[in-house]
């Protein structure tokens, strides 16, 4: 054998021309004389490191258990059984305080009555804060804006979707942080109540004008947007206050009710929609989050068929690698 010894392969490129190289912690170490590895036969804390390494590449690179099976050269049992053994528990969130934290929150929804609320720092894109629960509650945010404050993390701006249990959280736990309503939600909702072809002139004219809030990028371009919504009011007041009878319920309701609705949602939503203009560190839109939903939703699909408890890890380790990263 001339220094050769019985061994399968290298555990990197599985070639089999293995060679003895010395001792290290009083055990044998190899050489591989192919990829030019080094390593012990038996080395508990590189065996784990290396379950982790896979693990690792199942939560976040959307592989298989089939394909690892193939990289790695263990079974898809052996595999199985270490992912059990990782989703049995959860990481815990490392925090990063920051003197001025651009914060972005927003909820998404899971199957098996799973939400996930994140607290996100937008500019260096690193969740501090995460929620599973089973919606968005009004308490249960307030609770953990006000864990973030106790944890001396200084807010400067919060921007989300105009949720009213966020907006009430917000209002009574951060008064003196800049509140940015999501500018892409605003438009998104009232092109659905307007829809693509409104029937009215007067959605016409609001839909022309909604389509312009996303283009907004400077003050004078807003304060032309203000007086274009004003003067569109001026004209329709009259048009969207029409109501109408019913015999049935005996009760008067308001005849343009979706025309009606798009202009109370910008009008309530119009003193925190240009804070962004003012300062250059707050996000105009939660679209940072939705995008990272997104990814998140699309990897744990891939890995259907995990108890409720494991989607609910599987999340966590997604939140913990993200944030290593």
């Amino acid at each position: 054998m001339d220094g050769k010894v019985k061994k399968k392969n290298c555990w990197g490129c599985k070639s089999s021309q293995v060679i003895k190289w010395g001792n290290q912690n009083n055990k044998q170490r190899f050489k591989c004389k192919s990829c030019g590895l080094l390593f012990t036969r038996i080395n508990n804390s590189v065996k784990e490191s290396n379950q982790f390494v896979w693990f690792k590449k199942w939560v976040l690179h959307r592989q298989t258990l089939s394909y690892l099976s193939n990289e790695s050269g263990y079974g898809l049992r052996t595999l199985k059984r270490y992912f059990h053994n990782y989703l049995s528990k959860a990481p815990s969130l490392p925090l990063y305080p920051k003197e001025r934290l651009n914060l972005l929150i927003d909820g998404s929804y899971f199957s098996n009555d799973i939400c996930l609320i994140v607290y996100r720092d937008n500019t260096i894109k690193f969740t501090q804060l995460y929620r599973l629960t089973g919606g968005e509650y009004f308490h249960e945010i307030k609770e953990d804006l006000d864990n973030l404050l106790k944890l001396n993390i200084s807010i400067e701006s919060i921007t989300c979707d105009g949720h009213r249990a966020i907006l009430k959280a917000i209002k009574l736990s951060c008064k003196e942080v800049i509140l940015q309503r999501c500018v892409v939600h605003i438009e998104r909702e009232c092109r659905i109540w307007l829809t693509t072809n409104p029937k009215s002139q007067a959605g016409c004219e609001l839909l022309f004008i909604i389509r312009k809030l996303s283009l907004i990028k400077v003050h004078y371009q807003s304060h032309e947007w203000i007086m274009e919504l004003y003067n569109w009011h001026q004209r329709h007041k009259d048009y969207i206050s029409e109501k109408s009878y019913s015999l049935d319920t005996k009760r008067y309701w308001f005849k343009h009710k979706m025309v009606r609705k798009s202009f109370i949602h910008l009008k309530n939503a119009l003193p925190n929609m240009f804070q962004y203009l003012f300062n250059e560190r707050v996000p105009k839109s939660t679209n940072g989050l939705e995008s990272f939903f997104g990814h998140l939703k699309s990897h744990l699909l891939l890995h259907r068929g995990l108890t409720k408890e494991h989607r609910k890890n599987f999340i966590k380790w997604y939140l913990y690698f993200k944030n290593c990263v």
